[in-house]
């Protein structure tokens, strides 16, 4: 999948080197990619998938 000409956002926990960009305005997937390379391979998660990664990334650890 090429994520060219999407709208990804870089994640606020990357930091300034850049880490993650999610392009979640595409129909039906989620699409994520390294930042640094951004022709590199991409990811690509079901939008309920992605939402639950989310979910359990966001969960506070112990």
């Amino acid at each position: 999948m090429d994520l060219t000409g999407t709208l990804c956002r870089t994640s606020s926990r990357s930091g300034n080197g850049g880490c993650v960009e999610v392009a979640d305005n595409l129909p039906g997937v989620v699409g994520v990619r390294d930042s640094k390379d951004p022709a590199g391979p991409v990811l690509v998660f079901a939008p309920a998938a992605w939402r639950a990664f989310v979910a359990v990334a966001r969960r506070p650890t112990a």
